[in-house]
């Protein structure tokens, strides 16, 4: 599992994707929810600006499994 450091109290799934290394520019989170698995707390979700907290747990089908961690 990877540990996803936000200084926030919140990130979009968007700029997740961008932090997490899934991908390489805001503006491909929109595709790539359209193709990709993304399961948040085990619930399947393609919601760009679904708010991430700390703790949330991302399943990536293909890319891993990250956790959310406020520094």
């Amino acid at each position: 599992m990877t540990e996803v450091e936000i200084t926030t109290e919140y990130i979009a799934l968007g700029q997740f994707l961008k932090l997490s290394g899934c991908i390489d520019t805001g503006g491909a989170a929109k595709f790539f929810l359209q193709e990709a698995e993304v399961k948040i707390n085990g619930e399947a979700d393609n919601r760009r600006g679904r708010k991430l907290y700390s703790g949330d747990r991302v399943e990536i089908k293909g890319h891993g499994l990250f956790t959310v961690v406020k520094r």
